[in-house]
């Protein structure tokens, strides 16, 4: 699965170019997107076949992914199958439980609910609640673990091994086609990507950093 998002100023963040990003994975064999926004989820529907996992990042500290049950809804009724929240333990904006945010989704939508986890705790706290998917996406950005330069492997497994066969996806930080296929053989259900594929100017940038410096010659 391909994660297409852009952030807040670049020159790729608009829906429509993201679609095209969707569109473009999808061609090289996708089977499925990751897109931040309402907006971005509605052009990407109308772009591609393929589930979506649909989110709505508001703000950038605590309980940021699809923080609250409005946002929530708004996600699903603009075309995800998927609906990405936020996960952790971590008391939410609206007051409401992952639970009740769950049960909501559930009974006036059609979408799964997808819970981006930090820790195994997370994932167990997440499963009870009565959520459909978990993912490793917050692994390393909750303080309860390190935040390595590769996805947490080691979490993966210990959510596979902890959960009663809910599919777990391996997001975050996964940059090269071995990770990938490390994920898999460790358990995941499928992989996320993003960065590495469909962030050009984090990529631009990594080649100029291994470059000599020849702007003096």
């Amino acid at each position: 699965m391909v994660s297409c998002q852009a952030y807040p100023g670049e020159p790729m963040r608009h829906p429509e170019t993201m679609a095209r990003v969707a569109a473009a994975a999808c061609e090289g064999g996708a089977v499925g997107i990751r897109v931040q926004g309402p907006d971005d989820v509605e052009a990407t529907r109308m772009a591609v076949d393929v589930p979506i996992i649909g989110l709505w990042k508001v703000g950038s500290e605590g309980v940021f992914i699809t923080p609250t049950l409005e946002h929530a809804l708004t996600v699903a009724e603009r075309g995800a199958d998927i609906v990405a929240v936020d996960g952790t333990r971590r008391p939410r904006p609206d007051g409401r439980t992952l639970a009740e945010v769950t049960a909501a989704l559930h009974e006036r939508t059609d979408a799964l609910v997808m819970a981006d986890c930090g820790s195994a705790e997370d994932a167990l706290f997440a499963e009870a609640a009565g959520v459909d998917v978990l993912g490793t996406t917050l692994a390393g950005y909750t303080g309860e673990r390190p935040r390595g330069p590769g996805p947490d492997l080691d979490l993966l497994a210990a959510m596979v091994a902890a959960t009663n066969a809910l599919p777990v996806l391996c997001e975050g930080r996964v940059s090269t086609p071995d990770q990938a296929r490390a994920a898999i053989e460790a358990g995941a259900h499928a992989v996320v990507v993003g960065t590495a594929i469909t962030h050009p100017t984090t990529l631009t940038a990594r080649f100029i950093e291994a470059l000599p410096d020849h702007r003096d010659h």
